[in-house]
């Protein structure tokens, strides 16, 4: 599973991607049975459109009535019919900078889409290795918001591009207030994205991965690693790190996870909360182990098992 999610009516879609079957959306009323799309996000065919290759749905959101999947070769895609079908989000997939858009080490990826419960209209989609990009109008037309950001790579035409967001998460009340863990540090916009600052006071590094964030106490969890060199815990101690005061200081919460020797990893969507009280927390790792708190990081266990890399994790609560 690359993605995951719960729309207004209940539906519940995911998504996989096999490099023998290839990609597919999968619909479900109840969690128990599954029924796989006949027509998921696709490009053109190669003899048809620009070469663009569709290998997997990264991330699966709804905003309103309608869907948004985001995917790799990166692009954008919606469905007004409950993910049965999908159509192009043109607006951002032949933006203007396009031409000069490159992929990060984990791919040309669109792996990331908020958008503002109040106005579903506003949406935001994070592009590795490109930026941050929003829409006002419901996608017609997309802007960049990368102001703040240092560029990993800076084009010569288009400078407000080159950034390697990782990971985004939105307040729940305040679509404004957005935290994006960047390929070159923690960052905060209050104004939706027009202006972005660093939070990284308390942090161990400055590099990582994913960021989650509990909706009842607004607390944000993220992970830290060595560097972007060395994509491993900070001596080599696993460590969740929290914030309880939006992001102005953090502190490490490693009861019960490994405090040395673990040279593993966290990737960007391999970590997600239940939103319980108090809130779960949920990670898995690339070295294949699954972690869980139920103390709202306090303290951790792992499952009891050993799993291939774990690439994403998606928590639902039966309400």
């Amino acid at each position: 599973m690359t993605a995951a999610a719960r729309g207004p009516s209940g539906r519940f879609l995911a998504a996989t991607a096999s490099e023998v079957y290839g990609h597919a959306v999968h619909v479900s009323d109840d969690l128990s049975s599954w029924r796989q799309i006949g027509e998921p996000p696709q490009w053109p065919a190669p003899d048809t459109g620009d070469g663009r290759k569709l290998n997997q749905v990264w991330t699966l959101v709804p905003a309103g009535d309608r869907w948004f999947a985001g995917v790799d070769e990166a692009g954008l895609f919606t469905s007004d019919d409950d993910g049965e079908t999908w159509t192009p989000v043109d607006g951002l997939n032949e933006h203007a900078t396009r031409g000069s858009w490159f992929p990060g080490a984990g791919g040309l990826c669109a792996h990331t889409v908020l958008a503002d419960p109040k106005r579903p209209e506003r949406i935001w989609c994070g592009i590795s290795a490109v930026g941050v990009f929003r829409s006002d109008d419901g996608g017609a037309t997309w802007h960049t918001k990368n102001d703040g950001i240092p560029a990993v790579i800076e084009d010569k035409t288009h400078k407000d591009i080159g950034r390697c967001v990782h990971a985004m998460v939105a307040d729940p009340d305040d679509a404004d207030l957005i935290y994006r863990r960047e390929h070159v540090g923690m960052f905060r916009s209050r104004d939706g994205g027009e202006r972005w600052e660093r939070i990284e006071n308390g942090l161990a590094s400055w590099f990582g991965f994913p960021i989650s964030m509990d909706r009842d106490t607004r607390a944000l969890f993220c992970v830290p690693l060595e560097s972007d060199e060395y994509r491993v815990p900070v001596d080599g101690a696993l460590r969740v790190y929290r914030s309880t005061d939006g992001g102005d200081s953090w502190q490490a919460c490693g009861n019960g996870l490994p405090c040395e020797h673990a040279y593993t990893s966290v990737l960007r969507k391999a970590m997600d909360v239940d939103h319980l009280s108090p809130c779960g927390v949920y990670f898995g790792t690339t070295s294949g182990s699954v972690y869980i708190s139920n103390d709202a990081g306090a303290s951790f266990s792992a499952i009891p098992a050993v799993l291939p890399r774990v690439y994403s994790v998606s928590v639902f609560v039966d309400a």
